[in-house]
């Protein structure tokens, strides 16, 4: 499978079979404790291939007022629409993240990252530098875990990435994953990465 591969056709087909194997029904707890101990509540808070978005459905309903959901798929974006009626419209994007413009002060990452092909991980980096102001905050998860080499998910190594972010980033925090759910024990890496 090569990167052109995972277009919007693609996306979609697995949001109308629901083939979404890695989907969690519910927010990460990694990024459930992050958020609730983010005290500024009027952040810009970008969540970038959002998929479900259950992440942004735990911001909105806890105060979070500036929460954009950014994805390829029109299908993912509209059963997020459903779910959460409520949610301003204007703050679902349908849009490839590498075309996205903006600036915020935190993107939350969360299975984003090992839907890309492989061949695309320096160029997020890249991507989440520019949408980021000097002192702006990348949090979330990675797997890491070999997973699949020729489909999403795509896994690795936390010493793999690392590698990927040092130029353009801090780390605040970066190791084991310690409040995984019980299925994903061991195989989930936290990151919290302040842009240099």
């Amino acid at each position: 499978m090569k990167a052109e591969d995972l277009n919007h056709s693609f996306w979609n087909e697995r949001y109308i079979h629901n083939q979404m194997g890695w989907d969690l029904g519910g927010a990460s707890t990694p990024l459930e404790s992050f958020l609730n101990s983010w005290k500024n509540k009027s952040s810009s808070i970008l969540i970038p291939g959002a998929g479900n978005a259950y992440e942004a459905e735990h911001a909105w309903n806890t105060g979070f007022e500036h929460v954009t959901v950014l994805d390829l798929s029109e299908q993912a974006l509209k059963g997020f629409h459903k779910r959460v009626p409520d949610f301003p419209a204007s703050h679902l994007v349908l849009q490839d993240f590498f075309k996205h413009k903006g600036k915020y002060d935190l993107i939350l990452e969360q299975t984003f990252f090992c839907a890309l092909h492989p061949s695309l991980r320096t160029a997020y980096v890249k991507k989440m530098a520019e949408l980021l102001p000097s002192g702006g905050i990348l949090a979330g998860v990675l797997f890491n875990v070999p997973l699949n080499e020729d489909r999403p998910p795509f896994g690795g190594k936390a010493s793999e990435y690392k590698t990927l972010f040092e130029n353009d980033f801090h780390f605040i925090t970066w190791e084991e994953c310690r409040n995984s759910i019980s299925a994903r024990q061991g195989s989930e890496w936290f990151i919290h990465l302040q842009r240099k």
